[in-house]
């Protein structure tokens, strides 16, 4: 396969596994019912950022493909940050960076002013964290970044290891 083909192949598993953690994170909300906290909320735009990426690589001439790729180096490791962030805020280390993850604020004096300041949708508190298989004490927040660490591993292993196979071979 040559480098334009594996750079293409690469683009491709990338693209399909930002659309796959998303598809999990919707499962899980509109399918299992389980309301996602504001961090939860966060930890989504990396991937959208990586399906994105991943298409450009896809579609892009050869010349161009090597840069989507190490490109997609960029959101991973957002996602790996904010997944410390959040797992540090489960594990109770430390407070959750954003203030909607803490207790609301209701305003008003009377009873009909507090109902009215009150969220239409009650949101999870940032520190709770969410265990989708029973027995396993590896919250999603967690999955999800070792999940992204494994798509870094697959691009750093790609891109460089790649390179180096196909110099090997031209020997």
């Amino acid at each position: 396969m040559t480098q334009y083909g594996r750079n293409r192949l690469l683009a491709g598993v990338l693209c399909l596994g930002g659309v796959l953690a998303l598809a999990v994170v919707w499962v899980v909300e509109h399918g299992l019912g389980i309301m996602p906290c504001e961090l939860c909320l966060w930890e989504r735009w990396p991937w959208r950022v990586l399906i994105g990426l991943g298409l450009l690589g896809l579609l892009s001439p050869w010349q161009w493909g090597r840069f989507w790729l190490w490109l997609c180096v960029v959101p991973l490791l957002a996602s790996i940050g904010l997944t410390l962030c959040h797992a540090g805020v489960e594990w109770g280390w430390w407070p959750s960076p954003l203030p909607s993850c803490h207790a609301p604020h209701v305003f008003g004096h009377s009873m009909a002013e507090r109902l009215a300041s009150m969220p239409k949708l009650p949101s999870k508190p940032c520190d709770a964290p969410t265990y989708l298989v029973p027995g396993l004490p590896v919250s999603m927040t967690v999955m999800g970044g070792l999940y992204a660490l494994a798509l870094l591993v697959v691009v750093l292993v790609g891109g460089v290891g790649g390179r180096r196979s196909s110099r090997r071979f031209m020997r």
